[in-house]
């Protein structure tokens, strides 16, 4: 074990936190104002009393978005966490199915699957991570008999107070950065170097998002809205629900 240095974790956030702010104005550019209308519910849309095209815009645009951030911000840390337990511990990706992180500690073999935080899924997909972590183990012990294997969902923030799963251990917020690192503090320590350069990328993006809202406005606004500027509800129902082309 290393000690963890505060000063290398603070350069590789500098270094690479431009990859989340790239990435969230490249899914900007991608979206399309058809694609989404067919997502999201128009029933909501009018029982919320929405009625300006550029209320709607807004409101699917920002789920959409708000959605989509997490993932990206997720796969950000999941190379964070890796970079931080390579350091201490030396682990490193795993190139087995469902398990992101491999690393020896106290003659144990720790698998670890990341998420972004405690609530990250229905019962089906925390199964699918038990029956991963169980698939994985047997792998492992295949070619070394005698490895004994720790199974850990390790959650980038907040709590659980029954670390103890059976089958497995969930760590979340200080207790998953202290195992990763054994650093105590690390989960509070990481804070200031994310926000690095945070407000000029930010009016980039804003940018970005301001133009992508007009141009999403103007095509509803074409393709949804009468003459006189009112919302035509049953060609927006029929466009997003209609069993054929209307």
């Amino acid at each position: 074990m290393k000690k963890l240095k505060i000063n290398e974790v603070i350069g590789y956030v500098e270094k690479n936190i431009s990859t989340f702010h790239e990435k969230r104005i490249e899914s900007l550019g991608s979206l399309k104002l058809s694609k989404i209308l067919k997502r999201k519910n128009p029933y909501l849309f009018k029982a919320k009393y929405l009625l300006t095209a550029d209320a709607i815009v807004k409101k699917i645009v920002e789920a959409h978005i708000s959605s989509h951030e997490e993932t990206i911000f997720g796969d950000w840390l999941e190379g964070f966490a890796i970079f931080i337990n390579h350091s201490v511990y030396g682990g490193w990706k795993s190139g087995i199915t469902g398990i992101d992180l491999e690393f020896d500690k106290e003659n144990t073999r720790y698998i670890v699957a990341i998420k972004s935080g405690p609530n990250w899924g229905n019962s089906s997909q925390k199964a699918k991570m038990r029956g991963d972590f169980k698939t994985a183990g047997r792998t492992l012990r295949t070619s070394n008999s005698g490895l004994h294997v720790v199974a850990v969902n390790g959650c980038c923030y907040g709590t659980d107070s029954r670390p103890d799963k059976g089958d497995h251990f969930k760590y979340c917020g200080q207790d998953f950065w202290a195992f990763l690192s054994g650093d105590e503090n690390l989960y509070v320590d990481i804070v200031e170097p994310l926000g690095h350069r945070a407000k000029e990328r930010n009016e980039a993006y804003m940018e970005s998002y301001s133009k992508m809202v007009n141009k999403f406005v103007r095509e509803f606004t074409i393709d949804f809205c009468d003459f006189e500027g009112s919302i035509n509800w049953d060609k927006l129902v029929k466009y997003n629900s209609g069993s054929k082309e209307q």
